[in-house]
């Protein structure tokens, strides 16, 4: 097996996914099409997960434990991608057991992941939990092994370090001016950073924050950058001014999406045949629309459509009444 982190990996996402362009509002912009990754893995976490569930076996791993929202696109992928390896998963999702299980949750229960609900407060003490059942799994002559929420660590990252190889074998080695994608938890963002450090291209990462407080998530994205960088063995310098956390698209909250928000995501959806979720893409929409659409910066970043489609079957009827 080659020594080098950047060729660990199974090959789990249909690659490269396509650049498109779309006239919408009298604006011509470029979107990288990352929701066309696969069917059921669907998204940006595929990639992560290439780089995840290869060191998941390197290691032994008979089960794989993750957590996220109950709508999340990790989790989701982590099972399908988890089961074509033969791995089992257990999922630590914040919400609640329901009769009636929509989008995500309906496949994360169709594949037979086991579920274990949280709410907010233990959510964001999941590392802490992940651990203890980690234990109790071990101790039960299991071999469990943590993807850890988004799949956003030093492994994870290395699916968007070699997005940059990808992108720029697709625009001929020519450096986009900047990448504006939604960040939850982080990686993409963080594998982004470092990949354009290792092109030499001083790109602008725009991450637009659905989760955490601006402040929290950037010092994650360059602390995580930093950490993949160290797992390289790479000795560069991350430029903290190449990332713009992009704040303020998710008030709301997490789990909720604003009116206005999905009026757009139905009227671009209905000009280009692209519907993007309620969580992630369709508020980096949002953000990208007031900035470079109906703004008036002219130099537009490549807009990465990151997935989550089956995000927008648990909010179905606020898509109709949008």
């Amino acid at each position: 097996m080659s020594a080098d982190p950047l060729d660990r990996r199974i090959k789990l996402a249909n690659l490269p996914t396509p650049i498109h362009e779309f006239d919408f509002d009298d604006v011509r912009f470029r979107m990288k099409r990352d929701d066309l990754t696969g069917v059921e893995t669907s998204g940006n976490k595929i990639r992560k997960l290439e780089y995840l569930l290869a060191d998941a076996k390197r290691k032994g791993a008979s089960v794989v434990l993750t957590t996220g929202g109950e709508q999340s696109n990790h989790a989701r992928a982590t099972v399908f991608a988890a089961a074509s390896q033969g791995l089992r998963t257990k999922l630590f999702l914040w919400g609640s057991d329901r009769a009636r299980s929509e989008g995500n949750l309906f496949l994360d229960r169709v594949m037979g992941a086991e579920i274990a609900y949280l709410n907010k407060k233990d959510f964001f003490n999941a590392d802490a939990i992940l651990a203890e059942e980690c234990e109790r799994l071990t101790r039960a002559g299991e071999a469990p092994y943590v993807a850890p929420a988004g799949g956003s660590s030093p492994v994870g990252a290395l699916g968007y370090v070699r997005f940059v190889e990808e992108l720029g074998d697709q625009l001929g080695g020519k450096a986009p001016s900047g990448i504006f994608a939604a960040c939850g938890s982080g990686g993409t963002a963080a594998g982004l950073l470092v990949g354009s450090a290792l092109a030499g291209w001083r790109t602008k990462i725009f991450a637009v924050n659905v989760l955490m407080d601006a402040t929290s998530v950037r010092d994650y994205i360059l602390d995580l950058a930093e950490q993949t960088l160290a797992l390289l063995a790479i000795r560069r310098k991350i430029d903290p001014s190449r990332l713009e956390v992009v704040d303020g698209y998710s008030e709301e909250g997490y789990k909720s999406i604003a009116p206005e928000k999905l009026a757009l995501i139905k009227r671009f959806a209905r000009s280009s045949g692209v519907l993007f979720d309620p969580t992630y893409a369709g508020k980096a929409f949002y953000a990208y629309w007031e900035r470079f659409i109906r703004g008036a910066e002219k130099r537009r970043p490549l807009f990465l459509h990151t997935g989550g489609l089956f995000g927008a079957f648990a909010k179905r009827q606020e898509y109709l009444d949008a």
